[in-house]
């Protein structure tokens, strides 16, 4: 009966398509969620997200969930998490991400999930960091900790959405920083992020965790674009 009435006052709706979501359906309705552009990189062994970032930083293995297009499905999903509160689109992601990754061999020997973080300032505005739920339900899969103390944003940018793409890229030098960095000697990062375009955000972060010894570095995002 309480669920009922929640349903009735607070009914779920399609992150998506903004529709009824079925009792059966969660996050984004049965269409959508077959509508959606999945890559399939890690089931390929393809390695388009390492040539984003060929010559720049070496990754073990990299994967994106959904193909990035402008006034897409899944443009209207990310906006949805990062600017509207719907923290539950990175939940989504990541249990369906996560479920993937925990049956290919290459990503069994992930020791530890870290998040791309948010400045403190943009942290405090924004109430959470948008990649957080989805590199902690891709932990849980793959059952290792996820660590947010370990890589820190240094110096606050503006948002990126609407700058080209070198003006994105200049403004990702040195805007991060490390600590604790005994925490990942010896052991093999997934670095997490929403979405990879240039590849200078990654590429500023992993500069950072290699000054860890011998660590390894592979890579998921919610998207490429």
């Amino acid at each position: 009966m309480v669920k009922n009435l929640l349903n009735l006052f607070f009914p779920k709706v399609c992150y998506a398509c903004n529709n009824l979501l079925a009792d059966n359906e969660a996050y984004v309705c049965t269409n959508c969620r077959h509508d959606l552009p999945v890559t399939n990189y890690h089931f390929n062994d393809d390695d388009i997200v390492k040539k984003v970032l060929y010559g720049r930083v070496k990754l073990e293995n990299a994967t994106a969930l959904l193909q990035f297009h402008k006034k897409g499905m899944v443009q209207h999903l990310l906006h949805g998490l990062k600017y509207r509160g719907y923290e539950n689109i990175g939940v989504f992601l990541g249990k369906w991400l996560g479920e993937e990754l925990k049956n290919i061999e290459s990503y069994k020997h992930i020791d530890v999930v870290i998040p791309v973080p948010l400045h403190k300032k943009k942290l405090r505005k924004r109430g959470y960091n948008q990649v957080e739920k989805f590199g902690k339900e891709i932990a849980q899969a793959l059952n290792v900790p996820y660590i947010d103390k370990v890589l820190i944003k240094t110096t606050a940018t503006k948002t990126q959405v609407f700058k080209e793409r070198v003006a994105r890229w200049n403004t990702n030098n040195e805007i991060f920083s490390t600590t604790n960095l005994h925490e990942i000697a010896n052991k093999h990062v997934l670095l997490v992020d929403d979405i990879i375009t240039t590849g200078a955000t990654i590429e500023a972060c992993a500069n950072e965790l290699i000054k860890a010894n011998n660590v390894k570095i592979s890579l998921a995002t919610m998207a490429i674009a």
